[in-house]
């Protein structure tokens, strides 16, 4: 008899993902067992899975999209297995690494509350592409935090309405590997509203390295400066984005353990 996968969910400001510790890198998933595990008609129902195993004793985030492909990393999925981890006694709270494909992010883990990640550079590469949403069009700016972002502003987000089909974006020459697309409404002066579809997901309820990517075009799109704080609201809660001179962004926000379950029938070929 096989030995039961015990994987937990969990979720940051309702971006959620189901986390499986593989310290010893010893499952194998594949594309369609994600997907089934995140579907939320049939499966357990997550934007992601998040594997966490440790190569040569760095722990390192094996992150997936929804429909099974790989993804560079992700701000609130990173955050969660933080919380997993110390909550589970494999690492003392505090500051720590975790190794992602997009390299190494630092986090400030306390024993409570909400925690934060140094998400590196976010850059703006000069592009202004166009965005087509429910016939709609929009004019966007292309950020990058090691993933792919356009992010449009509009003066009152109610007038989006479904993303349920992936906006087109042109050139897509642009994005080669497809693109995270933030649908944006200034609020007030340091507060921002936000939607997002998500590649290889749909429209989520938060997207972490969004927030990131949303703060930095807010900056540019307001004529700010640097270092500049923005308090970000995904539908599924508030996050808060530091950028400092070096534009370094800091996401901070709460991370969640809801319910653990066992994934053997899932992970059975």
């Amino acid at each position: 008899m096989k030995t039961p996968v015990i994987a937990t969910y969990g979720h940051g400001t309702e971006n959620d993902f189901v986390i499986i510790f593989d310290p010893l890198a010893e499952i194998l998933l594949t594309a369609d067992q994600v997907a089934k595990i995140c579907n939320r008609a049939n499966g357990i129902g997550a934007d992601g899975v998040i594997r966490i195993t440790r190569p040569d004793g760095k722990w390192f985030m094996d992150y997936r999209n929804a429909d099974g492909s790989l993804a560079e990393m992700c701000g609130n999925g990173i955050r969660v297995m933080a919380r997993y981890l110390v909550a589970h006694g494999h690492q003392g709270e505090g500051l720590f690494p975790i190794q992602t494909r997009d390299g190494a992010k630092f986090l400030r883990v306390p024993a409570d509350g909400d925690i934060s990640v140094n998400m590196g550079q976010v850059n703006d590469e000069g592009d202004v592409v166009t965005v087509i949403a429910n016939d709609q069009q929009y004019s966007a700016r292309h950020i990058s935090i090691g993933n792919p972002h356009a992010v449009a502003f509009l003066n009152d987000l109610d007038t989006l309405g479904s993303l349920a089909t992936a906006p087109v974006v042109t050139p897509a020459s642009t994005y080669p590997d497809g693109v995270n697309v933030e649908f944006v409404e200034i609020e007030s002066p340091d507060t921002l509203i936000m939607r997002v579809h998500e590649r290889g997901s749909g429209e989520t309820r938060s997207c972490g390295t969004g927030t990131c990517a949303v703060a930095l075009a807010a900056t540019i799109y307001t004529r700010g400066q640097l270092p500049a704080r923005w308090i970000i609201k995904p539908p599924g809660g508030t996050l808060i984005v530091d950028i400092d001179g070096h534009s370094n962004a800091t996401l901070t926000g709460p991370a969640e353990l809801i319910k653990d379950y066992d994934l053997t029938s899932y992970l059975t070929i």
